[in-house]
């Protein structure tokens, strides 16, 4: 009997990506920036503690957790080597092609000896609305039918209230990280849904594929 596998949605507990926004199946919301880097070791000593001290106070003025993740991978050059060949045979100097050809061999050679890994840098920042329960157990067919258009158009106005108020707090958290990580010398952006896609895709699909640029302004 062949081994069931499963869609890798099953194991993701995300509901829908909109406008930037992470919505779990659980009902919490998450927002990701991506965040510059600092060479922390071309620092003086001095310089080094002034960070280590702006980074200890930033984490000691958020009332909320929030998660801090590195992203390797390795990148593929194949589209970047097969560019340089079609520009070989588009270059009419039959010295530039000989040049052109030695140095795409010599980043074959660098590549297949030593793998070139991009880092990125990433935060993720929680809100967990307070989720009440009715205490009903039993689903009651006949209240669906029972409601008044009133009624109805009443709940969906509460509920976007509620949605719009968890939004407001989810970005005020947001402004919160990227101003205690600027006071560090640190530029945090949010991802938007294409940018979140690609990160995500990326992290459940581990393989080597042409690295693209996640936009950072």
């Amino acid at each position: 009997m062949p081994e069931q596998t499963f869609p890798t949605q099953k194991f993701v507990e995300i509901k829908e990506i909109r406008d930037g926004v992470i919505y779990l199946k659980n009902g919490k919301l998450r927002k990701i920036l991506i965040v510059s880097g600092i060479n922390f070791d071309l620092k003086s000593e001095d310089e080094q503690n002034l960070i280590l001290n702006s980074f200890q106070s930033f984490l000691n003025s958020l009332d909320f957790p929030v998660q801090f993740f590195i992203h390797s991978r390795k990148i593929n050059i194949d589209n970047y080597l097969e560019l340089m060949r079609r520009r070989k045979e588009e270059e009419p100097n039959e010295l530039l092609k000989i040049q052109i050809e030695e140095y795409i061999e010599f980043i074959k050679s660098f590549v297949e000896q030593n793998a070139i890994i991009t880092k990125s840098f990433f935060v993720s920042v929680p809100y967990d609305p307070i989720i009440i329960s009715s205490g009903k157990n039993t689903f009651d067919l006949l209240s669906i039918f029972k409601k008044s258009n009133h009624q109805k158009e009443k709940e969906d106005k509460d509920k976007e209230l509620t949605d719009q108020k968890n939004l407001e707090q989810l970005n005020q958290r947001v402004d919160q990280v990227i101003d205690g990580l600027a006071n560090i010398g640190l530029k945090a952006i949010p991802l938007d849904d294409e940018a979140i896609i690609e990160l995500f895709y990326n992290l459940y699909n581990p393989t080597l594929i042409e690295k693209k640029d996640i936009p950072t302004q």
